[in-house]
């Protein structure tokens, strides 16, 4: 599969859109002015505590106080919470966290009250961006993510991807990793280690501790709430998570962040350094790769299918739904079945494209097209799964209900991706308002008028058209119909006709024989 990155940077914001075959499957926005992202590390200060839902709130700084759960803070939070309150006081360095001695691990039947106090200062972690209403929700499990391996600090385990199947592999990453990592520190090996040698991780691990020194310093004599640790940016996110073998090219429209994607990938890939290139087309980078048209045609309300079929997708404040149509009706039940088979199966791909592509997340509800045999909704039920797996996002999906409903969980850490594809109506400007139809439209019957009396040299003419139009010419004592009788000296006669469109003329002359203007 061909994979290319498009980034378009602007004074406001940077958009990231990642292709595949082509294709845009993810469109992703970092703005100049957010205040924070998903990863960020922060200083923050219980606000209140909500023993009803054994959770509390704090504040990181931002509008909306964040919130985090006991079963959050982690099993290490005293270990962590004993080294924060020290670094704030002055009483502890960055030297003292090798040889911090073990504490009791946090229990998890216990009550936030027994460890969070308001005014606390604590170490937290954003791990949701703010969605709808709710603000940030945060974590005490401090983690540094890097390319190859997910840094964990007061932990001391060595954990390996599952998807790492290899038995021999994986007994090495873990005897590689418990002989190089530093005391305090526990360490989740990523897929994409695997292969990977000691001249690979260790510079890695070295560059993550450094981080977590960085973040150390900062906490040193320091007040509550402060940004810690900034999270790389959407875009070298996106290339630290995704960059593999079938990555192509990564094109960047501004010289500045070109420079920065090339020192960010000669760090992580050498390999790949050359994929990085430089656009500079006087046609705008997400027209050139046909991005911006994939964003109109697929971040509507409906979203085309093939052979007219379409989807329906609706967002709500508890889940978002998704109604797969068909479009078209055949009129062989054994067609029906079959073309309702292939339409759910052509609605899927989009479905978990869509998926990615408007990062959503949360409950998902898609009503697919009934199907009658089993065997089919289990294709399908498969055929999604199938889908799915290259979505990085946690998921879980059930098989189709009794009534054709698929059911769907999927890690939500931002809000939604809208994108108002709509256009302003050049009628009405946006306004939902036009000037008054007969502002246009009795000149247009004067007009026809006289050409009839003028050009045409008829005394006598006759109008019907709908009641509300002929009132407007015959309504009040002085008439607009006998004004223009006597202006043009002719005989007009006007019969409403209820069965008349509103807006549709018949002109006759007093023999009844219809008229057309020329």
């Amino acid at each position: 599969m061909e994979k290319e990155l498009v980034i378009d940077v602007s004074s406001s914001e940077i958009t990231v859109a990642l292709l595949e075959d082509k294709v845009l499957v993810e469109l992703n926005t970092d703005y100049s002015t957010s205040h924070y992202s998903v990863g960020d590390i922060f200083l923050g200060k219980v606000t209140r505590l909500m023993p009803a839902l054994n959770s509390a709130f704090v504040d990181i700084g931002d509008d909306k106080d964040a919130f985090v759960h006991y079963l959050d803070l982690g099993i290490n939070f005293k270990k962590q919470n004993q080294l924060t309150q020290q670094l704030i006081i002055g009483k502890a360095n960055k030297e003292d966290f090798a040889a911090m001695p073990k504490v009791g691990g946090l229990g998890k039947e216990g009550q936030i009250s027994d460890v969070l106090h308001p005014g606390q200062e604590i170490l937290v972690q954003v791990v949701k961006e703010p969605i709808s209403t709710k603000g940030a929700r945060v974590t005490g499990e401090i983690s540094i993510a890097g390319r190859n391996m997910v840094l964990i600090p007061f932990a001391s385990k060595v954990h390996i991807s599952q998807k790492i199947s290899s038995r021999e592999e994986r007994g090495r990453l873990e005897r590689l990793m418990i002989s190089i990592l530093p005391p305090n520190y526990g360490v989740v090996v990523r897929t994409v280690a695997e292969g990977k040698k000691t001249a690979t991780l260790v510079p890695e691990l070295e560059a993550l501790v450094k981080r977590w020194n960085i973040c150390c310093d900062k906490m040193y004599k320091s007040n509550a709430p402060q940004l810690l640790l900034r999270e790389l940016n959407r875009t070298s996110t996106i290339l630290r998570d995704v960059l593999s073998e079938s990555f192509n090219s990564v094109y960047v429209n501004d010289e500045t962040v070109f420079r920065e994607m090339q020192e960010y990938v000669a760090g992580i890939a050498p390999e790949h350094e050359k994929i990085v290139k430089l656009y500079n087309g006087n046609t705008p980078i997400f027209d050139y790769f046909n991005v911006s048209k994939q964003i109109r045609s697929s971040f509507g309300r409906l979203v085309p299918l093939k052979q007219g079929a379409y989807l329906i997708v609706e967002h709500t404040e508890a889940l978002h739904v998704i109604d797969v149509n068909s479009g078209v009706r055949l009129k062989n039940a054994k067609d029906q079945e079959q073309h309702a088979l292939n339409v759910n199966l052509t609605a899927a791909e989009m479905i978990a494209r869509q998926l990615r592509l408007r990062d959503m997340g949360g409950i998902l509800v898609v009503d697919f097209i009934d199907m009658d045999k089993s065997e089919h909704r289990q294709q399908l039920f498969e055929k999604m799964q199938e889908l799915m797996e290259n979505d990085r996002a946690k998921h879980n999906i059930l098989p189709l209900s009794r009534f054709g409903l698929m059911q769907i969980t999927r890690q939500r850490v931002r809000p939604v991706t809208v994108i108002n594809t709509a256009e302003t109506c050049p009628s009405c400007r946006g306004t939902g308002k036009i000037s008054a139809s007969f502002v246009r439209f009795d000149k247009t019957i004067i007009t026809q008028l006289i050409y009839f009396v003028q050009q045409r040299k008829l005394s006598t003419v006759v109008l019907k058209a709908h009641p509300y139009v002929a009132a407007y010419f015959t309504k009040g004592l002085i008439s607009l119909r006998r004004r223009l009788m006597w202006r043009y000296r002719c005989r007009f006669i006007i019969k409403p006709d209820s069965s008349m469109p509103y807006l549709d003329l018949q002109w006759s002359d007093k023999a009844g024989n219809n008229l057309t203007v020329v």
